[in-house]
């Protein structure tokens, strides 16, 4: 299962993990996945499109 919203698309974006050496390696920042009933179907969506939603 992929990482992404089923909503808005919105997936992992990448960065850098910075050591107290200041030494930089590759990192995820991942999205803040739920399990949520939208039209009567479970889907994967961000916290994001749960606050548009109740809107």
């Amino acid at each position: 299962m992929s990482r992404v919203c089923e909503i808005c698309e919105r997936g992992a974006k990448t960065g850098n993990k910075v050591s107290h050496s200041n030494i930089k390696t590759l990192r995820k920042f991942g999205i803040n996945l739920q399990t949520k009933k939208v039209d009567g179907k479970r889907k994967k969506v961000c916290t994001r499109c749960i606050k548009t939603l109740a809107k």
